[in-house]
Order: C-alpha cells, then structure tokens, then sequence
C-alpha cells in the first residue's frame, strides 16, 4: 500500500533556482581555459546533480589536483557573478510553491553558502529558511540516497512518504534509492529520458506540479 505524502523535498538548482543553465555555461567556459573541452552535454552527463566534491574528484582525475583547486575557485567566483547578474526561480515555480499545502524542504548537492545566496537572490530563501539540508551534511552525494535520507529523518517524516522533485539523473536515482517517489523536472538541461524510471513521473511544467501530487 503505497503511504500518503507527508513531505515534498525539492532539489535547488535547477528546480527552484534557473541556475544549471549558469552552471553549465560557466564550465564550459573553464573547460575550455583550462583544459578539458566540454560540450554542454557532456557537463549535464558528468557534472549536473553531483556535489562540489564529486564533481572536483572528476577534474582532479583528468586533469591533477593543481587544477583541479584553480577551476573549482574559478567555478565560485564565476558562477556566483553570473547568478547575482540575473538568477531568477524556475518558470512556474513560485505559482507551484503558492498552491502547494504539503510540508516541504530543499536537498541540495551544493552548499548552505551557495543555496542562501542562489535563494536570496530569487527571494525563495525565506520559504524555505530552517529546512536546508546540504549534501556537505553526509558521507555519500547523490546518486546515493544519503542526502534525502538524511532530510526526511531531520523532518519527522518516512522516506515512503516523501516525493522528491529533481531535475538530474543522480537525483532521481538517489530518491529511488531512498525508497522516495520522485518527480523528475524536465524543462531545464535534462532530457527527459536521463528522468524515467521505476517510480517517477516526468514533467516539464513547473506549475503542474501541485496536481501531479496531488494525483500521485
């Protein structure tokens, strides 16, 4: 029997913030300069969804930890310029979040410096202000299920009663493996097919999304 929701967790960039768009930009560019030529693609299949850390052990791997340390400084001063430039939320998202009833929290693979700021910027901050929970706060990034573990016990709520809504493929493959369902977000940088699976359902307006839980 399949548990009423309790809880929605949502992912931060990407699903909240229009900000993997910045991000992908921004390492293409730093690929470019430093090395390793990247399509936006190839950063969506590698990058998008993992956490700081994961994402630096990859570079690092290519390209020695030298390097490794200049592009992830010159991925934060970059991509915090560009998000204060013109960050704004998901389109549809804040009709979404002005419908929704259901308790909810952000679980992000990036840091509580960076989702304040991404979510300051685009005045979703204080909706969400006590129910952050980062990636930097557990062992294992996305695709393991730690970081959603972790925010559903912080909440109160069981994991079968969570929905996760993510727009990466690590995301909805760390919701399955928490045992959440998931929403997979994918009007942003994520085909569609990188979303599907067992337990989720994909979406491409952000502003449907109340009633696909609801239904769901």
């Amino acid at each position: 029997m399949i548990k009423p929701i309790e809880l929605v967790i949502f992912d931060c960039d990407g699903v909240l913030v229009d900000s993997e768009r910045i991000a992908a930009r921004v390492q293409v560019a730093l690929g470019a300069e430093l090395g390793w030529p990247l399509t936006e693609g190839e950063i969506v299949d590698r990058f998008i969804g993992r956490s700081h850390a994961a994402i630096r052990e990859q570079i690092a791997a290519r390209l020695g930890e030298g390097v490794a340390t200049i592009w992830s400084e010159r991925f934060e001063q970059l991509h915090r310029e560009a998000v204060d430039a013109g960050l704004a939320p998901v389109d549809g998202l804040v009709e979404a979040l002005d419908v929704l009833t259901l308790p909810t929290c952000v679980a992000s693979s990036g840091s509580h410096e960076k989702m304040r700021h991404a979510l300051g910027r685009t005045g979703l901050y204080e909706r969400f202000v006590g129910r952050i929970y980062s990636a930097t706060e557990v062992s294992r990034g996305k695709p393991a299920p730690d970081l959603f573990l972790h925010a559903a016990r912080q909440m109160g709520v069981d994991p079968a009663a969570c929905v996760v809504v993510e727009d990466s493929r690590p995301g909805v493959r760390a919701a399955r493996a928490a045992g959440m369902r998931a929403f997979g977000y994918a009007g942003g940088l994520t085909p569609a097919e990188h979303l599907e699976g067992h337990g989720t359902v994909v979406f491409h307006d952000m502003r449907k999304l109340p009633t696909l839980i609801e239904e769901g």
